[in-house]
């Protein structure tokens, strides 16, 4: 599938592309990207000569091209990816910590502390 579609997870509107090869990457792969172009993004997106939607990264070595505009990467911006939980600071100097857990989960490092003669 490449073009308009949803988010799986959100189900809000994307665009889904497939990347062209890279220094890192073979390409080829799906990427969702919001819609709607953002100058915040950096996932270069235009229409290839069949008319499929292909990204890739903007870099130095390659910068956004006048037919290209700018697109975030969906992952950055969908709802359902869940946060990661703040750090605090705990008793142990130079050790943070995660704060609250949810119920009925529980920190292995706090259970192996209490198991230790």
């Amino acid at each position: 599938m490449n073009g308009p579609g949803r988010c799986p997870d959100c189900r809000k509107p994307v665009l889904w592309t497939r990347t062209l090869p890279g220094a890192t990457t073979a390409g080829g792969k799906r990427l969702a990207v919001d819609p709607v172009p953002d100058a915040a993004g950096n996932t270069a997106v235009r229409r290839d000569g069949t008319t499929a939607w292909v990204s890739r990264r903007v870099t130095e070595q390659q910068p956004l091209m006048g037919y290209e505009r700018l697109h975030k990467p969906h992952v950055a911006t969908c709802p359902a990816q869940q946060p990661q939980l703040p750090l605090q600071a705990t008793d142990t100097p130079g050790r943070p910590r995660q704060g609250a857990l949810p119920e009925g989960v529980i920190r292995l490092d706090d259970r192996r502390r209490r198991r230790r003669p």
